[in-house]
């Protein structure tokens, strides 16, 4: 089973691009904070991918900071670089994406929702239900 899921903020603005048939391919990294001794923390930057709707989704609701969960599936590809060496990069391939804060002013209330591959896009009131470790606050993102 190949099944990814993620908490954590934008790193940046995602990018959305179009394929020669018209796919639309957003790309952003998130920002995941986890625990490497006592007491002590690290975050790593991880590459998200999203396709179609859900990039177009992406693109016109998520910014730089925003606090949102990922499910999706681990992706690692090749490619050539314009070097000529061949490079890996592993990658999540986002399914569904969870937003758990709102993008209005700090502070301010505001609802959180879904999106995702499925018809079915609902909002939701649960701000952090989740469980998955603790929330960064604001002060403390590196971006």
């Amino acid at each position: 089973m190949n099944k990814v899921i993620l908490v954590g903020r934008l790193a940046q603005d995602p990018e959305v691009r179009y394929t020669a048939t018209g796919k639309a391919v957003a790309t952003f990294s998130l920002a995941v904070s986890r625990r490497v001794g006592q007491g002590q923390e690290s975050t790593d930057f991880i590459p998200i991918v999203s396709w179609e709707k859900l990039a177009e989704i992406c693109g016109n609701n998520l910014t730089k900071g925003r606090r949102i969960l990922v499910e999706g599936r681990l992706q690692i590809r090749s490619y050539e670089a314009q070097d000529g060496q061949k490079r890996r990069v592993a990658e999540v391939i986002a399914q569904n994406i969870e937003f758990l804060d709102s993008n209005r002013a700090p502070g301010t209330s505001g609802e959180s929702g879904t999106a995702g591959n499925s018809q079915n896009n609902q909002s939701s009131n649960q701000q952090d239900g989740f469980g998955f470790g603790p929330s960064i606050p604001e002060e403390d993102i590196p971006f």
